[in-house]
């Protein structure tokens, strides 16, 4: 089977994002949205969503750099002075793993975020984290337990094959992404033991913000057998609140809906679905 997962990361960041997910959606090959709840366009986001039933989305649970759900004062160790996640992640990781009040508040800002998915009234597709923050172990145990409790069927994992990836660009791997691929590893076999759908591959992570058509299509090509998830981060135009450094979101939406990605899923006969598809 050559099932195709594919995912906008970051719905809600902006009405930029939200249009170019739709879009992508109704116009290309994308399949699926992961929803940042506290995002500025969240409400919008949701909207969308509600009226674009085929769309599936997901919880994307933002630990880092962005804004919480709870108010700052209950999580005074997660937060930096202008009210925004850390962005010292090494220190805050390990803050996480030693102190118990930490992880208390760590627990309380998940299960937040869980809440505020499940009062959108949208089925809970998949979960995955911000900077695929949840291969901290720390983070990996509470979203399992708690999203246990929220329906949680489905979790990206990003094991990208290096191997695939050095076939296209072979200077592109980093040794961060040769750890990345070994833990998880971990996290996939720990959540395939909870009952989870978990991708046998990802793709996104070697070309993160810059996943172009041809980039695409290359990975399309070469997909090996099994569940693949190839997550992007498209929008209709940069320079809003929150965008990232160097991102490419406008070449990511053109190769989303390009004609010759559509003719390449349809030549290799591949499926297009969502988490909630494979049940």
């Amino acid at each position: 089977m050559n099932a195709v997962i594919v995912t906008a990361d970051d719905f809600g960041l902006s009405r930029e994002v939200n249009a170019a997910v739709e879009a992508a959606h109704r116009n290309g090959i994308l399949t699926c949205a992961s929803l940042m709840v506290s995002g500025n366009a969240a409400a919008d986001a949701v909207a969308i969503a509600r009226a674009t039933p085929s769309l599936k989305v997901g919880l994307h649970l933002v630990l880092v750099e962005d804004v919480p759900t709870l108010p700052i004062d209950a999580i005074p160790d997660l937060v930096d002075k202008s009210g925004h996640f850390r962005r010292d992640l090494v220190r805050a990781g390990t803050e996480m793993f030693v102190w118990p009040k930490v992880r208390r508040q760590l627990a309380a800002e998940i299960t937040a975020q869980f809440e505020a998915f499940k009062a959108t009234g949208l089925l809970l597709d998949h979960v995955n984290a911000h900077k695929h923050y949840h291969l901290h172990p720390t983070i990996a145990s509470l979203i399992l337990s708690i999203g246990a409790r929220y329906g949680m069927r489905a979790l990206r994992v990003p094991s990208e094959p290096i191997a695939l990836i050095r076939s296209i660009e072979p200077t592109k791997v980093t040794m961060a992404q040769t750890a990345v691929a070994f833990w998880s590893r971990f996290l996939r076999m720990r959540a395939r033991r909870k009952g989870l759908i978990v991708p046998d591959q990802v793709f996104g992570l070697a070309w993160s913000g810059a996943m172009t058509g041809q980039r695409i299509r290359e990975v399309l090509a070469r997909l090996p057998q099994g569940i693949s998830e190839i997550y992007t981060h498209p929008a209709t135009a940069g320079g809003f609140a929150g965008q990232a450094a160097g991102y490419r979101y406008v070449d990511e939406l053109l190769g989303l809906t390009a004609s010759d990605t559509l003719e390449l899923v349809k030549r290799r006969r591949l499926r297009l679905c969502s988490f909630s598809d494979l049940g």
